[in-house]
């Protein structure tokens, strides 16, 4: 294409408004951004890994307090931050990571805790190896301003990484620093690390976490740092659905018993009282199982999103066996994996209460409905039969009204022919009523069949 022709075309791009950028339109007027595009765009890169070099020490604390705890987080980060001189989070941060000369903090919020993790650069001499866990990252810490974290802290761990001219310890070593031989190691990220855990809480309060990195980089450390902190944090909230599943286990027995014998009680009913009586003792169990479910639904579907996080964590380790070493997979099978499948049968257990208990309630109240339709139809017969007699007796009375009415009719016209004889005219009041009796009683009937005839027609 020709100078001219370029020139040519970007002229008439410009006269159409459509700038070089892509980002305008007709009259130079900028595209209207959706409300939330900054938002889901920054939300993949939210909570990145922090950038370490071995060797380096860290602590994680695992603070559980709660959903809307988020802005009392934030204010006791600003403390800090203020103590140090550091700059703030901003307003609605659910994370925040700076440096505070010594020592390095990450902040983050979850739904229900927080996170606090302190890095600080390891003092241990080049190509010595002395226990990692004398000088935790958490002293770098004030002690007042720690003892003021909001919440419970439910995981706490201290983390040391190797670095690479470090020698790898020996068992023996392990077992001192671990205080026994039951822990787990494996290589992990293609080999370039090797960690080892024990998921043990030790004499200070603390897990330990210990990680030799032989080729990883900074970024790379810090990945593998968090997930192993990952791992162990998702798995104790994962595993605080356990006591509740065993907690409510007593209280499931007793419905169940319950249900058995209303549902054995059903098919030999005799009355609609013993009927109703039924169904009010279906209606306490049905309130008694949505009352555990609704306590533990929460509970049992956080287990469940906690241990997939958990599994893949594990995944992205990439583990390689140590020989005579369980990995963090294996462990994990063994003992966490158990655990949850008890929560999922407690929770398949409730939820197949309710279906038992909505089933009986169905079942017993079509029972009941099937004999209130039977009294209904009894009580129509008895109205039919009712309303039966009551046209009879309107029949009788209505002969009765005939005859009435006849008498005084026929007592008229008897009055009437004795005032004809009194003004001077031949007329026989006897001969005369003997015969209007007749032809009255007839005038009289004819007439009150009309009348009934009207209104039965009318309706």
């Amino acid at each position: 294409m020709t100078d001219g022709a370029v020139r040519t075309t970007t002229d008439s791009l410009n006269r159409a408004g459509v700038s070089g950028n892509g980002t305008g339109i007709a009259g130079s007027r900028p595209l209207r951004d959706h409300p939330l595009r900054q938002v889901l765009t920054n939300e993949v890169h939210a909570r990145p890994p922090e950038s370490v070099a071995a060797p380096v020490r860290a602590t994680m604390l695992a603070m559980l307090s709660g959903e809307g705890a988020t802005e009392v987080d934030r204010r006791h980060l600003e403390a800090l931050c203020d103590w140090a001189g550091v700059v703030r989070p901003p307003q609605g941060a659910t994370h925040h990571s700076a440096s505070f000369g010594s020592f390095h903090l990450k902040w983050e919020r979850h739904t229900e805790f927080s996170t606090w993790t302190v890095f600080r650069p390891s003092a241990m001499p080049a190509g010595a190896l002395v226990d990692p866990f004398l000088e935790p990252a958490l002293h770098a810490l004030p002690r007042e301003w720690l003892a003021g974290l909001p919440g419970e802290l439910l995981v706490g761990i201290h983390v040391a990484v190797l670095g690479a001219d470090t020698p790898e310890p020996s068992p023996s070593m392990m077992a001192a620093m671990f205080g026994s031989e039951s822990y787990v190691g494996s290589r992990i990220a293609g080999r370039s690390a090797t960690a080892w855990t024990d998921f043990r809480i030790h004499g200070d309060g603390f897990s330990r976490m210990l990680v030799a990195d032989h080729s990883m980089t900074p970024r790379q450390t810090g990945r593998v740092v968090q997930r192993l902190l990952e791992i162990e944090t998702y798995r104790v909230l994962a595993l605080l659905a356990l006591p509740m599943a065993r907690g409510v286990l007593p209280r499931i027995g007793p419905i169940e018993s319950g249900l058995a014998e209303v549902t054995n009680r059903i098919a030999c009913l005799r009355g609609l009282q013993d009927e109703r009586d039924l169904l009010d003792r279906l209606t306490l169990l049905a309130a008694q199982t949505e009352q555990i479910s609704a306590e533990t639904a929460y509970r049992f579907g956080a287990a469940r999103a906690y241990y997939e996080l958990v599994e893949r964590r594990i995944e992205e380790l990439r583990e390689i066996r140590i020989e005579g070493l369980q990995t963090v997979q294996e462990f994990m099978d063994r003992r966490l994996t158990p655990a949850i499948r008890t929560c999922e049968a407690v929770e398949q257990r409730l939820e197949s209460l309710s279906q038992r208990v909505a089933r009986a309630s169905t079942l017993l109240r079509t029972r009941v409905e099937i004999a209130v339709e039977g009294q209904n139809a009894e009580l129509l017969q008895s109205m039919d039969r009712r309303a039966q007699l009551q046209l009879r007796l309107q029949e009788t009375v209505e002969g009765l009204s005939v005859v009435a009415i006849s008498y005084y009719l026929v007592g008229i016209v008897g009055y009437a022919a004795k005032g004809l004889k009194g003004f001077g005219l031949k007329v026989d009041p006897d001969m005369l009523v003997g015969v209007m009796i007749p032809i009255v009683i007839a005038f009289v009937w004819s007439g009150v069949r009309r009348i009934r005839k009207v209104l039965v027609g009318g309706h």
